[in-house]
């Protein structure tokens, strides 16, 4: 939308207003970049373990936020709560401590890597001997 008056049958809009033709897709991209997504084999594996974690009934529900600058998949046990835990992907990141890490509920960071697969054993369970 501009200020300017519409145009009449037969004119046309020349240099002198100043008018550019801008491709859609490269404006779009020069603006906005796309968000950070989880690729399908990266939500696979969080998949797998959020299944073991609901049949065990730890985990309820959960959320998926794609930003300018990190993913976020965040864990419930009940929706209208803070999240358990968060499995956050950071690009940035990648070439330091690694673009992949788990938080708990307090923002304790309990582990980070730069696989996947090697931070999610944080959630497999040790075995313990109990004695009767």
């Amino acid at each position: 939308m501009t200020d300017e008056p519409d145009l009449r049958h037969g004119n046309s809009r020349t240099a002198e207003n100043n008018s550019s033709v801008v491709d859609l897709k490269e404006y779009r991209q020069n603006k906005d970049p796309l968000p950070v997504t989880f690729h399908r084999r990266e939500l696979d594996a969080i998949l797998w373990i959020y299944g073991r974690m609901v049949g065990e009934g730890e985990w309820r529900d959960y959320a998926i936020d794609h930003m300018k600058d990190k993913a976020v998949f965040s864990v419930f046990k009940r929706s209208g709560e803070m999240p358990l835990f968060r499995i956050e992907k950071n690009p940035k990141l990648a070439a330091k401590q690694g673009a992949f890490s788990v938080t708990n509920t307090h923002g304790v960071i309990l582990k980070r890597g730069h696989e996947l697969p090697q931070v999610l054993k944080v959630f497999n369970k040790t075995l313990k001997l109990v004695e009767k």
